[in-house]
């Protein structure tokens, strides 16, 4: 959504590539004030508890009513770990401790950066909130994939079965969930997205 209105002097916007730049910039016609748009981090977490993963059922836009694992967008003034922690509370109601990082993705169709934790829920104290309307642990098997809310969240969790199959051990261990950053790009042909692995 671009700006209209400069939030410096309220006058209006216009559209340019200010000098030195080469981008093209919301910059305001009467002061000359550049306002930067830049993508929006969000962050989250895999709740784990033994062999089950805790997920949530939107109460909000977009996807309300699907299953998502829970994430949100970081705030100023807090570390990527403290928002994950966070944004799992106020989904959730419950603490977790981050174990490990685990996926990143570049989203730039909607100009987004996914950050995803692995985390151990410190208690089985969870439910719903405002902002979720159920709140389950599920097993691999009983997973509602046709009622996921987003492909990042459907890639990570694909991601992190298909890592703790291959593990050899039943505890948590950080080099069987090797931390990977990832495109995920929408896809014409199929309207849906693809990933990509970078690192």
């Amino acid at each position: 959504m671009s700006i209209k209105f400069c939030t410096q002097c309220g006058h209006p916007m216009t559209r340019q590539i200010p000098q030195d730049d080469d981008h093209v910039r919301e910059v305001c016609a009467s002061c000359g004030h550049i306002h930067y748009e830049n993508p929006k981090m969000v962050v989250g977490t895999i709740p784990v508890f033994q062999d089950r993963i805790l997920m949530c059922k939107r109460n909000i836009e977009p996807r309300k009513g699907c299953w998502t694992l829970p994430a949100g967008y970081l705030e100023n003034e807090e570390s990527v770990q403290q928002g994950a922690v966070r944004e799992t509370l106020e989904e959730t109601r419950v603490e977790v401790r981050i174990l490990s990082p685990y996926r990143m993705f570049n989203i730039l169709f909607v100009d987004q950066v996914y950050l995803m934790f692995i985390a151990e829920l410190l208690s089985q104290d969870f439910g719903p909130t405002t902002e979720s309307t159920d709140v389950r642990l599920f097993s691999q098997s009983d997973i509602p994939w046709n009622e996921i809310a987003f492909d990042v969240i459907r890639e990570t969790l694909d991601d992190y079965f298909k890592d703790r199959g291959n593990a050899r051990h039943y505890a948590f261990k950080p080099q069987d969930f090797g931390f990977k950053i990832k495109d995920l790009e929408f896809s014409p042909s199929s309207g849906g997205v693809i990933a990509d692995t970078l690192f």
